[in-house]
């Protein structure tokens, strides 16, 4: 049984891995993906096309892994996130590219859904925050050493394989999964939610194209925004009127209404929010304010990517004594101390005070993350627990889409105003935000340099204090939760 447990667990993580190393790695590509299909304008979508089709199927996932069993659903997904995988290597073109990331998004948000929910299967509450610290690594090495592969692959071999590491590895995932994971399911016939399903998918498509596009592919408050923004509130609305009737509804209403799910749910929405805030601006920071290297910078994150896995591996020892919503408070309130480190940051600050802030910071997310999950994976018997995680996982990337469009547009919105400030005698200025990097890097010691250096940090300040509202309002949301979860362990 152990040894089945732990070849099932090997498979787990490197699918899991493999789903969250195919959203970084393709940055470091860019240049060579480009000079061989062309379509620099179509670009983005290849980054905002793969995490629109992973969060919106997450809830989906979740419910048809309660109604037909883990396995099925899992395999489906890898086998799909494989397909597409070598579609993409073969992409004759940038709009191909784009349409093939799509279909290898679907399959990844399978595995977002479905992995969490199958340690949850497999292992005791006890044993539940180890595992997860487990699974939550993959992430922070995934940050690391994707942007790292994809920058080796197209120089040395081919953009081509930054898609193409994936078949070897996810087969061999696949053939561990398809040998070592058993589930016993009760073969009984379910009325699929189909209009819930479209209805939940569309309104979610329709806001993270929303929050994708804004600022950036058109003005906030155009018509086309708005009208975008309008769309996903409607189906919104006739979603939830829709799933209050829905034999098997894709995402019921308990998952709004009970205190534990709702305060679990909307803390990971908040750790959303602060993971991609700081994944976004802490490296231009390290790197345009504290003048370190690309590497060195991505050593100060890498410092959050340690200590995250280990608080989650412990956590489980501090949760079985003073329970589920202490633990994730402690980890919020970790939170709130390293936002507070880096809102108070100077301008020629040591680069060990950003250190501090993301090894506090890593490891509140432990604390808040693994508790949270485990918690309401706990609240419910097996035949609930895929929606349950579903939902939490849903959170925790929709928090991330928000974060995206909010905290870019705070930080462009400050730059764009110090670029077009009159200073005089100060020199030529570039005149887009993208510019910075290269000013600093050719003219380091000029006064523009210390101007533009200025307005960096000015910017990336203004994200701090959000974030550290935003970690105050997660303090707020786990209070929402009971102090005790109604714990029903079914292994």
């Amino acid at each position: 049984m152990a040894d089945r447990r732990a070849r099932v667990l090997v498979a787990l993580v490197l699918t899991m891995g493999l789903a969250a190393m195919d959203t970084t790695i393709v940055a470091t590509a860019l240049p060579s993906v480009v000079a061989d299909l062309g379509g620099q304008h179509l670009f983005a979508w290849v980054f905002s096309t793969y995490l629109l089709a992973q969060t919106v199927t997450i809830p989906l996932y979740g419910k048809l892994a309660d109604l037909y069993g883990r396995k099925p659903v899992l395999i489906a997904g890898v086998a799909t996130f494989l397909v597409a995988s070598a579609a993409c290597a073969a992409a004759p073109s940038m709009l191909a590219l784009i349409v093939f990331r799509g279909v290898q998004g679907l399959g990844a948000g399978s595995i977002q859904a479905t992995v969490a929910t199958v340690a949850g299967d497999l292992y005791s509450i006890a044993e539940r925050g180890r595992v997860q610290g487990w699974l939550s690594s993959v992430w922070g090495i995934s940050a690391l050493v994707g942007p790292a592969a994809g920058g080796l692959f197209s120089q040395y071999v081919s953009w081509r394989w930054i898609f193409l590491i994936n078949l070897p590895l996810g087969g061999f995932a696949l053939w561990m999964l398809l040998r070592h994971l058993r589930e016993r399911i009760e073969r009984k016939k379910h009325k699929i939610d189909y209009a819930g399903a479209a209805l939940v998918l569309g309104a979610t498509a329709a806001l993270i194209v929303g929050l994708l596009s804004g600022g950036s592919r058109w003005p906030w408050l155009s018509a086309r925004s708005i009208g975008v923004f309008a769309v996903a509130a409607v189906l919104t609305g006739v979603a939830v009127v829709v799933e209050r009737h829905a034999a098997e509804p894709v995402m019921p209403g308990w998952l709004w209404t009970r205190r534990t799910l709702v305060g679990a749910n909307l803390t990971m929405v908040v750790l959303g929010l602060i993971v991609i805030g700081m994944n976004t601006v802490l490296p231009t920071y390290a790197q345009q304010v504290s003048g370190l290297s690309p590497t060195a910078a991505g050593f100060v994150l890498a410092a959050m990517s340690i200590t995250w896995p280990i608080s989650s591996s412990l956590s489980n020892r501090l949760y079985l004594r003073v329970g589920f919503r202490d633990t994730a408070l402690a980890g919020t309130l970790l939170v709130v101390l390293a936002t507070g480190v880096l809102v108070l940051v100077p301008p020629s600050g040591p680069a060990w005070q950003l250190v501090v802030a993301t090894v506090v910071m890593g490891g509140g997310f432990g604390l808040m993350s693994t508790s949270m999950l485990v918690g309401t994976q706990s609240t419910v018997h097996y035949g609930r627990r895929g929606v349950v995680t579903g939902g939490t996982m849903f959170g925790r990337y929709l928090g991330q889409s928000i974060g995206a469009a909010v905290y870019a547009a705070i930080s462009n919105a400050s730059l764009a105003a110090a670029l077009t400030r009159p200073v005089p005698d100060l020199g030529p200025r570039p005149e887009q935000v993208d510019g910075i990097g290269r000013v600093l890097a050719a003219h380091p010691d000029s006064a523009v340099a210390h101007y533009l250096r200025t307005a960096v940090h000015d910017a990336s300040h203004q994200v701090f204090l959000a974030l550290l509202g935003t970690a105050v309002l997660g303090v707020a949301c786990v209070l929402i939760a009971p102090r005790r979860f109604p714990v029903v362990d079914d292994r």
